[in-house]
């Protein structure tokens, strides 16, 4: 690793990490006229924001810089595959890594993995059902559309907050922190499908300044320091295929988790593969 990338990681340890992301949220959150302006037109020259896209694309039409970041696209902009036997891409961005689960394990990179039991919170018992299955882990940039959508229609069973660090989880980190994803602060969603069940896993990180689910709204900050679980088996909540999931507000990462023999990954799927909402990316088995 060159010298100056060991700075950028080792940087990541020694930074009061929650601390700058929540100011940051409070930042991203004010609504500060002319100043919020001139933020969201840094950002977008920065990072090269399609505007173009947005269903508002003048700048100065968002009130907040949260409210810029968790932008609504131009209705039809992402179609979605509609053949039945075909899961949806969830978000835009780019695959990280993708594959099968071996032995409980999830590739994180080249040289790294962490376990699908401590990603979904340390409960042996909601991992059993994903062993042997199906993982993809999606990065989200900063210019990219940062809502998050259903790849199969579910019906919700269970969330679960768990805490946890927030290093950043661009390629740069992702090699060199070892178990990253299961050691960030993230929201563990469960759901049930006709194709079996399948996790939807919304992971925090540096200046992450809130997540969200479409049915409980902000479920980060506050920071909370222990695991929270809520059961949703009595409530009849189900989301189509497609339809908006979660959100975040700054980007991040998605690890999407699959049942055994429910599906295959398309074979144009591979890691460093860009993204976009709505395309096919799996065959239901």
């Amino acid at each position: 690793m060159k010298l100056l990338d060991s700075v950028k990681v080792l940087s990541q340890y020694l930074m009061p990490k929650h601390l700058i992301s929540r100011l940051v949220g409070r930042l991203a959150a004010a609504q500060a006229g002319k100043f919020t302006t001139w933020l969201i037109r840094q950002f977008i020259r920065r990072y090269g924001v399609d505007m173009d896209e947005a269903l508002h694309s003048d700048p100065a039409s968002y009130a907040s810089f949260n409210d810029f970041f968790t932008r609504p696209l131009k209705p039809g902009l992402r179609p979605l595959v509609e053949d039945a036997k075909l899961a949806a891409m969830p978000v835009d961005g780019a695959i990280s890594q993708l594959g099968d689960i071996q032995l409980g394990r999830i590739i994180q990179a080249k040289g790294h993995d962490f376990s699908a039991k401590g990603l979904l919170g340390g409960d042996p018992a909601l991992a059993a059902p994903f062993q042997g299955g199906k993982f993809a882990t999606i990065y989200l940039s900063p210019k990219d559309y940062h809502r998050i959508h259903m790849p199969l229609e579910g019906k919700l069973e269970t969330m679960i907050y768990v805490p946890g660090e927030l290093f950043s989880v661009n390629p740069l980190t992702a090699a060199n922190v070892p178990e990253l994803f299961a050691r960030n602060e993230r929201v563990v969603c469960l759901f049930s499908t006709a194709a079996g069940p399948m996790a939807m896993v919304l992971v925090g990180a540096t200046i992450v300044a809130s997540i969200a689910t479409a049915w409980a709204g902000t479920i980060t900050p506050p920071t909370k320091k222990t695991v929270v679980r809520w059961d949703y088996q009595d409530q009849d909540i189900r989301l189509a295929k497609g339809e908006e999931m979660g959100l975040f507000k700054l980007g991040s990462t998605v690890v999407c988790l699959f049942a055994p023999d429910s599906l295959e990954f398309l074979a144009d799927w591979q890691p460093g593969s860009q993204t976009r909402m709505g395309q096919a990316f799996a065959q239901l088995r």
